[in-house]
């Protein structure tokens, strides 16, 4: 089994990832390796997530893999998009970016919303064709948090087909059907060809 660096310190992200690449990968993080973030200057989720991965691949010397995923808000213009992370500001945390969200999506009738992930795999960091997988995962926008589970937008992210919030599904089931689930599925069929 190979290592690879997961090009990431975000601990929910993290857990999923490992319990998705478990028996293919030896998944270590960032932190593991001591490796320095990067900014994440680039224009769409597949710019940043090749950043992070070939940022990651060179101060390790590991394959790495990356991924950039945010929410896309129909109403909102596609926002806060490649800005999820950090929509109520630089230091902002989970719960100031979802209060900022109900707050702009306050008054709105359109609440359609995708979820959307880039993940990008390198060899190295010079790696002239890294494999990139897109996947997105339809929903709309609760007025009001509900359920304990995942992390980010997900209290507030509602699922027709599952009538709930993605908190509201178990770390299996969600892992099946999120944006990033699909993507890492797709990854894995790719490097089984």
């Amino acid at each position: 089994m190979d290592k690879i660096i997961l090009a990431s310190n975000n601990q929910g992200k993290i857990k999923e990832f490992n319990l998705l690449l478990k028996g293919v990968f030896t998944v270590v993080s960032m932190q593991d390796l001591q490796v320095s973030e990067v900014a994440e200057t680039g224009l769409s989720f597949v710019e940043n997530a090749l950043i992070k991965a070939r940022n990651a691949a060179k101060q390790s010397d590991l394959p790495a893999l990356a991924d950039d995923s945010g929410l896309v808000v129909e109403a909102l213009n596609g926002a806060p998009g490649i800005f999820s992370a950090r929509y109520s500001g630089a230091n902002s945390d989970d719960k100031a970016n979802v209060e900022k969200l109900l707050k702009n999506m306050q008054n709105k009738t359109n609440r359609k919303a995708q979820f959307w992930c880039a993940i990008v795999l390198v060899k190295s960091a010079d790696d002239p064709v890294p494999l990139v997988i897109q996947r997105g995962w339809e929903g709309e926008i609760l007025s009001k948090k509900t359920g304990e589970n995942g992390f980010g937008y997900d209290p507030i992210f509602y699922l027709p087909s599952h009538n709930c919030s993605a908190a509201e599904l178990d770390l299996k089931e969600k892992n099946k059907i999120s944006h990033r689930g699909k993507a890492l599925q797709a990854l894995l069929q790719k490097l089984q060809c």
